[in-house]
């Protein structure tokens, strides 16, 4: 089973992820910021990836530590269910469509993070209180802690929803790709290094 649970403790922040790699995308995530919990449904979702995520944060001060140190959990919790990463696809790509919005993902689970996040979201608030500047901060936490290689990028758009919401599922769509097993493959490494 590729599972993994990952438990982080800070002044700031206590958080729980467990994830399935394996799952159907069976999701129960609270942080309680109402918006970022709708976007980590769609990463579960469409990434079909079981996920449970319960994390407190300082929220009284703002959003910040609490949208950052998820991300840094759940790359975390990625990294331990991935193990030696034997047998996955390793890249994968998604053009998702919504509404006024096309975002483009591509991603390689290398081991190396570096993100590149031209979404061009316009600085302001998505419903009462959701900074847009932590879309970017989640994917850097994300990127760095799951050692990901993440490009992401706003072909279209102009509704802040919808293009944070197309960004989420297609990185899910193609984390979906990446984490599969190749069944050409399933008892290798995807490197011609031997390791990831």
């Amino acid at each position: 089973m590729r599972t993994a649970t990952i438990t982080r403790q800070t002044a700031e922040t206590q958080i729980s992820v467990t994830l399935n790699l394996d799952g159907t995308g069976v999701y129960d995530n609270q942080t309680g910021i109402g918006f970022f919990d709708h976007m980590l449904d769609q990463l579960s979702r469409h990434a079909l990836i079981d996920m449970t995520i319960r994390t407190s944060g300082d929220l009284h001060i703002d959003d910040h530590h609490t949208v950052e140190d998820t991300g840094i959990a759940i790359g975390q919790a990625l990294v331990q269910a991935l193990g030696d990463k034997r047998g996955i696809n390793r890249y994968a790509d998604c053009h998702l469509a919504m509404d006024d919005a096309q975002v483009r993902c591509a991603l390689d689970l290398s081991g190396r993070p570096y993100l590149i996040c031209n979404l061009d979201l316009p600085f302001g608030k998505i419903g009462p209180s959701f900074d847009t500047e932590l879309v970017r901060e989640f994917f850097q936490a994300l990127s760095t802690h799951g050692g990901i290689t993440l490009h992401i990028d706003r072909l279209h758009g102009f509704n802040a929803h919808h293009i944070t919401e197309a960004a989420f599922k297609s990185v899910a769509r193609a984390l979906r790709m990446a984490i599969e097993v190749d069944p050409r493959k399933a008892d290798a490494i995807p490197s011609t290094k031997g390791s990831l």
